[in-house]
């Protein structure tokens, strides 16, 4: 079995915390911050250039992994789901399709993969063995809690988040919207029913063969003013409405988004005031929302520090 080599790597970072307390230097950000912005906004604009297929083929800007509505998580449920464990109630078909994907300006039919290949994908392996939780039911982990079977099944008295699969009850070929270099489009994927969610989680059909990577950028040769923090990825994208996730320090603040908005291109990130006392150096994921004057489209989102197009954080 394939074992997932990194948890919730997302949460983790986003829960550091400062070595220790830290009083606001009460410096903001400089008058020539938003200009220093603004310059290196310009040139990351100037220098994007798409690669081949970005406006015929087919580049997806998300993960393969799609939740198709509120999942009504649990904390067992989510953590299943962010490590990719399941189970198979059923058979999964090995039967090869193609599919169209619909863009705003056209359509291209490609080849699929089958849904067993889309299950693999999905299925990262068995649950890895949780502090006192038993990796299989009715296995006791060395010097943890006694198991014992009750009338609604295996259970332990620890309250720690279970290690438990998602059960996939049903699978279907279906659609999702997916935002790709072309705007949202309608792309298949396979829906797989599972029982402890409310809704299905699709996972991408389209054929590797048939996608198109997202073109490397070569980062601007001067380094990024100070003060200036980069966009991570995009949390959400609604029309006019962005919600970016930026890198920061622990014991940053005075968070401030920035964005530079152009016909072809929209540019992102932030401005932050740096602590001046102690603190560690970790990464913090902070979200934070800007409104264009116009919804986005099909212009691709680039990080003002690498100049990078970001892609949507898997959902």
């Amino acid at each position: 079995m394939r074992r997932p080599v990194l948890l919730l790597v997302l949460p983790l970072l986003s829960m550091v915390a400062c070595a220790a307390p830290v009083a606001d230097s009460g410096v903001g950000p400089t008058a020539s911050t938003p200009r220093a912005f603004d310059d290196r906004a310009a040139a990351v604009a100037a220098a994007w250039r798409p690669g081949p297929g970005w406006h015929d083929g087919y580049v997806p800007l998300q993960g393969p992994t799609v939740l198709t509505g509120d999942p009504r998580f649990t904390p067992d449920t989510e953590t299943a789901f962010r490590a990719g464990w399941y189970r198979a109630q059923v058979a999964i078909p090995s039967t090869a399709v193609s599919g169209e994907v619909r863009f705003p300006d056209g359509r291209l039919t490609l080849p699929l993969i089958t849904a067993a290949e889309a299950y693999r994908q999905l299925d990262q392996g068995d649950p890895l063995p949780c502090p006192g939780r038993p990796k299989r039911p009715g296995l006791p982990t060395p010097g943890g809690p006694t198991v014992e079977p009750g009338p609604d099944g295996w259970a332990t008295s620890t309250t720690q988040t279970a290690c438990l699969p998602l059960t996939v009850t049903g699978v279907t070929l279906g659609a999702v919207p997916v935002r790709t270099s072309r705007g949202e489009a309608q792309v298949p994927a396979w829906l797989f029913t599972v029982e402890e969610l409310a809704t299905p989680v699709a996972q991408l059909a389209v054929a590797p063969t048939a996608v198109t990577p997202v073109p490397s950028v070569a980062p601007p040769t001067q380094p990024p003013p100070d003060g200036v923090v980069a966009a991570q990825d995009l949390a959400a994208v609604d029309g006019a409405r962005l919600t970016v996730r930026l890198g920061v320090g622990s014991c940053d603040t005075g968070i401030t988004p920035l964005v530079s908005e152009r016909p072809d291109a929209v540019v992102v990130g932030g401005t932050v005031v740096r602590s001046t006392g102690v603190c560690n150096a970790m990464l913090k994921l902070e979200p934070v929302v800007v409104t264009l004057t116009e919804p986005l489209g099909a212009r691709p989102v680039l990080d003002v520090v690498s100049g990078a197009p970001l892609t949507l954080a898997p959902r």
